[in-house]
């Protein structure tokens, strides 16, 4: 077999694996409409969750305050931390109904 050939099938095969590799379906995973939109609400349903946990966090320290206070009896403390918590909730609603 001469040089030339032995090139020639060199370079054949090569075209070859070349234009497979052209052909052939590449891995990954596909960005549709559907899952952007799947990927958004979730977003929105974690930033939801993480603004009812801060407003826990913040009503629960805003009682203890008050309870160390002696300005509020324990019932308007206990109204305080409801309405701290429900004025949370209400924000989470509207980051997960924001659209």
């Amino acid at each position: 077999m001469s040089i030339e050939r032995m090139f020639r099938m060199a370079a054949a095969t090569l075209a070859l694996v070349a234009a497979g590799s052209l052909v052939a379906p590449s891995t990954g995973f596909a960005q549709t409409e559907g899952s952007a939109r799947r990927s958004d609400r979730r977003d929105d349903r974690q930033g939801a969750r993480d603004t009812r946990q801060t407003g826990r966090d913040t009503a629960r320290d805003a009682k203890q305050e008050c309870k160390e206070g002696d300005e509020k009896s324990r019932a308007e403390c206990r109204q305080d931390k409801r309405d701290t918590k429900q004025d949370a909730r209400e924000g989470a609603r509207d980051i997960k109904l924001n659209d």
